[in-house]
């Protein structure tokens, strides 16, 4: 649910994946979905799938059951669906991939290259007034990366929407 002041709770996020026949119709189509409905996308990918001619699309959005469930329902009408499936009550790992073009003068190279190795990203690209970096991980570790760098200044920005997976091994380790 969402607070009072609009923010969002954790328990308002969902994580979609969904397989679809590979081609640009069926995205469009989803992203139609959510547009004509009202629904929001706080995040999405489409990449290639497993099996050849398909393809996973991974939508992260947010609402109360019913919402969820009337999303749900509507991505299985599309006809280029072929599962849909709330991996938010699973257990599922979840990556974004973020690149950071941040301002580092001489004087604060070595300051954002620990900030870098603490976030245990890595710098990609580097000019005498720049760093590009790398980070991957969950949406919250890139935005307090985002967040530790932002003061020194960012020049560009550039992030993907979540992947995810169900976890597969469940038991104590």
């Amino acid at each position: 649910m969402s607070t009072q002041n609009g923010t969002q709770t954790k328990s308002d996020k969902h994580t979609l994946s969904v397989v679809v026949k590979y081609n640009l119709n069926a995205l469009s189509r989803i992203i139609g979905i959510f547009s004509s409905k009202g629904f929001e996308i706080d995040s999405i990918s489409f990449g290639s799938g497993k099996e050849s001619g398909q393809a996973r699309i991974t939508i992260t959005t947010h609402g109360d059951e019913q919402i969820i469930e009337q999303i749900t329902k509507q991505l299985h009408k599309i006809i280029d669906v072929v599962t849909v499936t709330d991996l938010t009550y699973d257990s599922f790992v979840e990556r974004e991939l973020a690149l950071v073009k941040v301002k580092a003068d001489s004087a604060a190279r070595s300051e954002i290259m620990q900030i870098t190795q603490v976030f245990r990203a890595k710098v990609i690209d580097i000019s005498p007034d720049r760093l590009a970096i790398e980070i991957t991980g969950n949406a919250d570790k890139i935005n307090a990366f985002i967040g530790m760098v932002r003061p020194f200044g960012i020049i560009e920005l550039a992030r993907t929407g979540s992947v995810a997976l169900k976890r597969e091994f469940e038991g104590d380790v």
